[in-house]
């Protein structure tokens, strides 16, 4: 693949940055990233902010 003029636009850089959240149906504690982070152990989307 071939950029001219800088790499792709991958948006909000903060919105990349790794969060704490704990699971509501497991309570599995995970850093996650994204809009809908999942659950990595029970693959949840049930989830909160820490």
């Amino acid at each position: 693949m071939c950029t001219v003029g800088g790499g792709p636009d991958i948006g909000n850089i903060e919105a990349l940055v790794a969060k704490d959240y704990e699971c509501l149906d497991c309570k599995s504690k995970f850093k996650g990233m994204g809009r809908r982070p999942m659950c990595p152990s029970c693959q949840s989307r049930n989830v909160k902010a820490a």
